[in-house]
């Protein structure tokens, strides 16, 4: 499993006040708890600044969150210019996210993930917007991945987000994003599945439960790269739990392994 820490990003009010006073201990301090708490992967995401603002201080968060923890950041914003200069610094390889099949944003980061030989999350929509149901998604996340096929991206470096809407606006949305993973998971072997959970429960109370449960069963049906909270205890227990059940833990070394840390011990 990959799993993808999400608490570096500047829509959580004490990231944004850190990254605009370059606060680098608290920044730190948030990769630290996510790396502790299970992450492989860790988003860095300051795209609420304004754009004039966001290339130099994505350059800065990067540095900021490599200089103490020792893995990969999903690079992520929607501006060309603060992915290229986030791309610039990283160590290692990085995930761009992301790309879609919208026309301007296609031609403008594949230069980048091919120029940083990067990983790139495919986002499920095209100039249309986001589908509104399963056959249109269907057919915009094939066309996606086929494109960036063609174009020389491997397989497993695509890490398809099929865009999960909220079930409070259309109780369909959760069981056809499970549909579309399977689909995309049968038809491009070594694809990597992701997904933002928090989608799910916007809007509906407590809202935790519906996103954990969402998990389980999209880890079910292909979801291999989990965009969520490493810091909550329970998700993580049930990422392990759930890894073990699927047999992609073989001998259950990860589960075993993630009791002797006492992750398992809530």
């Amino acid at each position: 499993m990959i799993i993808i820490g999400e608490k570096i990003n500047s829509t959580k009010k004490s990231i944004a006040k850190a990254v605009i006073a370059r606060d680098a201990a608290h920044i730190q301090e948030e990769a630290i708890k996510q790396l502790q708490g299970g992450a492989t992967m860790l988003d860095a995401n300051c795209g609420t600044l304004d754009a004039a603002d966001e290339p130099e201080a994505m350059e800065w968060l990067v540095q900021t969150i490599q200089a103490v923890v020792d893995l990969p950041l999903c690079i992520d914003s929607p501006n060309p210019a603060a992915l290229a200069r986030g791309l610039a610094v990283h160590k290692g390889k990085p995930l761009i996210n992301s790309i879609s099949g919208e026309t301007e944003r296609f031609k403008h980061v594949l230069p980048l993930v091919k120029q940083y030989q990067a990983s790139v999350v495919a986002l499920c929509m095209d100039d249309r917007g986001i589908p509104a149901n399963y056959e249109t998604s269907a057919e915009v996340g094939i066309k996606l991945v086929n494109d960036l096929l063609e174009q020389g991206i491997a397989v497993n470096d695509i890490y398809f987000d099929p865009l999960l809407r909220a079930i409070a606006t259309d109780t369909a949305a959760a069981m056809d994003c499970f549909k579309l993973m399977e689909l995309i998971s049968a038809k491009f072997p070594g694809i990597h599945v992701t997904c933002g959970l928090s989608n799910v429960s916007h809007g509906l109370p407590e809202r935790k439960h519906l996103n954990r449960a969402f998990m389980i069963l999209a880890m079910e049906h292909g979801m291999d790269a989990p965009i969520i909270d490493p810091t909550d205890p329970v998700a993580m227990a049930l990422v392990y739990a759930t890894n073990t059940l699927l047999n992609r833990d073989k001998r259950c070394v990860q589960y075993t392994r993630a009791y002797r840390q006492g992750k398992l011990t809530l």
